[in-house]
């Protein structure tokens, strides 16, 4: 199964209508619009997921939403995969999650090691090995120590591979992109994609996919144009990232026509030389062209 989540997951962000709530039909058109735009499935509740600002009734509740959405697409003859967020820094509340987003029928989840408090190494296997027990699912780690403020290296990934059910990681520390024994490697930055994809791993879990999908999904089918198409993305990589990419995201989707309206404090709208930045991207990638 670790191997079959597809090669483009693209980390959706959350939706929210003018009041600030979960926008249910905001999402199902997004979901629609990514995987009709070369994503093989969806990663919910993460960090551009917004996770951190949702209550755990929210969180369930677009895990819900994108199992039922995601389900309707399988009968139709799709294989969309849904990875559920399910991290915490609190091993109960993770436990919890865990164990309700296998409940709803997640394909696979997601599990950041524990954030802000920074346990020892053996506080991290301590904490998935709990982690662990509460599903049957497979389960991908992250390592994003940017976000996290500490790095899980590879021999402490490979010891953690021995627990059941852990069978990748989606890997954000450029640094550390190897091979593990006993895991597959998803890129966590959508600027590693190519060099996941050389290393033979089966793709990236991205953020730029909600706008760019279809170029990414090139790097995969097309193996021998991989660079020549990665080259044409560096200004993507570059350019998304004027804001954390909840937001950034949000404000490219809304020049392109698929409004998911605001993120959540302590998110906030691009201001103006921000949103100048992202608008020029998406003219000179000929995204506003139908818009113009």
């Amino acid at each position: 199964m670790g191997e079959n989540f597809g090669a483009i997951l693209t980390a959706m962000v959350t939706p929210f209508d003018e009041r600030g709530r979960v926008d249910e039909d905001a999402a199902i058109a997004l979901m629609r619009h990514l995987v009709e735009h070369g994503s093989d499935g969806i990663v919910v509740c993460g960090t551009t997921g917004e996770a951190a600002t949702l209550d755990d009734d929210e969180h369930l509740g677009v895990i819900e939403l994108a199992v039922r959405e995601m389900k309707s697409s399988r009968e139709a003859g799709n294989g969309y995969t849904v990875i559920a967020g399910v991290g915490s820094n609190d091993t109960r509340h993770a436990v919890n999650l865990t164990e309700r987003a296998t409940a709803l029928g997640a394909d696979a989840l997601l599990s950041v090691n524990p954030y802000y408090n920074r346990p020892s190494r053996r506080g991290i296997v301590a904490h998935y090995r709990e982690v662990v027990r509460a599903t049957d699912l497979p389960i991908l780690l992250y390592n994003i120590p940017q976000r996290t403020g500490s790095d899980m290296p590879n021999d402490l990934l490979a010891e953690l591979a021995q627990l059941d059910h852990i069978v990748g990681v989606k890997q954000a520390n450029a640094d550390n992109l190897a091979k593990v024994d006993g895991m597959v490697i998803y890129a966590g930055n959508d600027d590693m994609l190519a060099d996941v994809l050389d290393l033979g791993e089966p793709g990236g879990i991205l953020t730029g996919s909600h706008i760019f999908g279809n170029e990414m999904r090139r790097m995969v089918d097309e193996p021998d144009r991989r660079h020549e198409v990665d080259a044409t993305l560096q200004d993507v990589y570059r350019d998304m990232a004027v804001a954390p990419a909840a937001c950034s995201v949000k404000a490219a989707l809304d020049l392109i026509g698929v409004p998911v309206g605001k993120p959540r404090l302590p998110y906030v709208e691009l201001d103006d030389d921000e949103l100048a930045v992202v608008r020029a991207l998406l003219e000179r990638h000929g995204m506003l062209a139908t818009a113009a």
